[in-house]
């Protein structure tokens, strides 16, 4: 799991896996994001984290690798992230913060359980001045779980999520001979056209679940407002105003006692759909212009899944599925001054997973193949050539995976490696074109292919000592992609991947309540462009944080402290792939320090 760009809160997070989610320019592409067996992806594809409350999260699972059999649309990976449920004796919980880089935080979280029904409350509200000029944002984050246990089998679990961010600023992207003048300066036209984004959005979800022998049975709805607006460094077009309406309804049925005890049979299937309002007006130096564009953009998803899984014996497992998505896109021109833009595009795909594996007396060793498919963005289909409608010759792009590992674990240690071969086809790449620098384009690569081999090192000692280590190394490049200007660019690396990066932490806790974590993130060289012509030096980032748990009664109290980038590493959060004008870098904050104190009554 790679990710870049944590500190433009204007840009969102950009996370990869194996690749997959590389090429945003903003937001997450590629994965699939679940919270709570609620998507956070869009029908399209487009995916966010500005709404996801890591401060009530319980657990975080991560899928590598194309997975689209069970989830359908882009999943070359997935995410999936379960809130914490009520529990007894119930609490309230402040946690103050506050730091470098004008940062500050208040939170305040409760719950408890009574009887049959439990609840989490969190609210969190954030600031950040930020390192560089023009990169200052604001928000405030509500979740709520709430949780009825029906009866022995049947449970309900509703969610609500509110986010309300007025303030994000967007510092761009500077070319090597600003980032040497300053690093913390933002790029011209970004402060012109004061650059940024605000958001509104809520989310209702529902879930119910149903737990018996004969059968299983999981049933989700959920609804999601979202009001966006953003302005881009240029002028035409450069304002963008979304109302955007998304809903889905889907469920799965695990077969239970009605197939033979080798065998697990689950059916499924998902319907989404997405609703865009979105309109563009002139941006006249951070000032709303005359209307541009006017259309309203609609996708309709459908899928239907089988999984299965077969248990020969005790040592051998075979599990295999296939899904069928449909995929239709259709947007209404309502500006019409300068034609009728109207369209529509659909997209269909069969999707399959083979796995097989081997228990062994101190581990398990596994075989699978799958393959996923994912579709342009309503975004990402926008015409270069400043029209409305969508661009109809862009495709989806489809990939096979094949991979083979080996994991184990004991009381004290765990330990997994595992290697992949990737064949892609029509991946889907970003480009600036001159007349637009700031706004992002696509282009299909014919074929790609990607090479990995990741581990996971795990070891938690008697004395409270412990590791967790992480090392991949990838080679990613372009078996054929010419593109729409004749460049021929076969051969060259993947943009945006370093062909090693790594994680090693080492931490220390004792009964007395204090833990201390001192981290080490590695990220090696990496290119910005599709021709190679622009390497990123490679950079090695450590961090630290302790905290101190004192419990008296009903009254517990965590004060902690963090120090970010401690040798004060020059390196660059972000780049941006393909940037006209070389403005690729996005510098990175030097060394930080946080603190704050959790204080907790129950």
């Amino acid at each position: 799991l790679y990710m870049q760009n944590r500190y433009n809160m204007a840009q969102d997070l950009r996370i990869s896996l194996r690749g997959f989610g590389a090429r945003s320019a903003f937001g997450i592409r590629g994965i699939k994001i679940i919270v709570d067996g609620i998507p956070q992806t869009l029908p399209d594809g487009q995916a966010g984290v500005d709404s996801i409350d890591l401060g009530s999260a319980k657990s975080i699972q991560v899928l590598r690798g194309p997975s689209s059999s069970l989830y359908g649309n882009a999943s070359g990976g997935v995410i999936v992230i379960e809130s914490e449920s009520g529990r007894k004796p119930s609490f309230v919980e402040a946690n103050p913060a506050r730091g470098g880089l004008g940062f500050r935080k208040y939170q305040l979280k409760a719950g408890g359980k009574l009887e049959k029904f439990d609840y989490l409350l969190n609210i969190a509200h954030q600031e950040l001045d930020g390192y560089r000029e023009h990169s200052a944002s604001k928000g405030t984050l509500f979740n709520g779980r709430f949780s009825f246990q029906l009866n022995d089998d049947d449970s309900l679990t509703f969610t609500l999520n509110s986010t309300d961010q007025p303030r994000a600023q967007d510092p761009g992207g500077i070319s090597a001979t600003q980032l040497a003048m300053d690093r913390k300066s933002a790029r011209v036209a970004n402060l012109i056209y004061d650059a940024g984004e605000a958001l509104d959005q809520q989310r209702v979800g529902i879930v119910y679940n149903r737990h018996r022998t004969a059968g299983s049975l999981t049933i989700r709805n959920y609804y999601v407002w979202r009001d966006f607006s953003n302005k881009l460094p240029f002028e035409s077009g450069g304002a963008v105003d979304l109302d955007r309406f998304f809903y889905g309804f889907g469920a799965q049925y695990s077969l239970g006692d009605l197939v033979p005890e080798p065998l697990e049979l689950m059916l499924g299937f998902d319907i989404d759909r997405q609703d865009d309002k979105r309109k563009r007006f002139d941006n006249i130096q951070g000032d709303i212009g005359p209307l541009t564009l006017d259309q309203q953009e609609k996708v309709d998803s459908n899928g239907l899944f089988v999984q299965s899984k077969y248990q020969f014996n005790q040592h051998w497992d075979l599990a295999a599925g296939v899904r069928y998505d449909d995929i239709k896109f259709d947007v209404v021109d309502r500006y019409l001054a300068d034609g009728d833009d109207s369209g529509k595009i659909s997209f269909d795909q069969f999707s399959f997973s083979f796995g097989l594996s081997r228990n062994l007396e101190q581990g398990v060793v596994f075989a699978t193949v799958g393959n996923s498919f994912e579709t342009p963005t309503t975004t990402e289909l926008a015409n270069p050539d400043g029209s409305g409608g969508f661009n109809q010759a862009l495709q989806p792009q489809t990939a096979v995976n094949y991979e083979v590992g080996f994991k184990t674990s004991s009381e004290q240690l765990y330990f997994e490696v595992a290697a992949f071969h990737i064949k892609l086809k029509d991946e889907l790449v970003p480009y600036e074109l001159p007349g637009s620098p700031g706004r992002t384009f696509y282009v299909n690569a014919g074929q790609s292919t990607r090479n990995g081999v990741e581990t996971l090192f795990s070891w938690e000692g008697s004395s409270g000592i412990g590791i967790d280590a992480s090392l991949t190394w990838s080679h990613f490049k372009f078996d054929e992609f010419v593109d729409d200007n004749g460049n021929d660019y076969s051969g060259s690396k993947l943009p945006g991947i370093p062909d090693i990066f790594g994680h090693l932490s080492l931490y220390y806790k004792n009964s007395n309540g204090l833990t201390v974590t001192f981290e080490n993130n590695y990220s090696g060289s990496l290119f910005a462009n599709n021709a190679n012509s622009v390497k990123v030096t490679d950079y090695f980032v450590s961090g630290l944080r302790a905290s101190y748990e004192i419990q008296s009664r009903r009254l517990l109290l965590r004060p902690y402290i963090g120090i970010n980038n401690i040798f004060s590493e020059y390196y660059n959060s972000n780049i941006r792939i393909n940037a006209f004008g070389g403005r690729y870098y996005e510098p990175a904050p030097e060394r930080n320090v946080y603190a704050g104190i959790v204080i907790r009554y129950q």
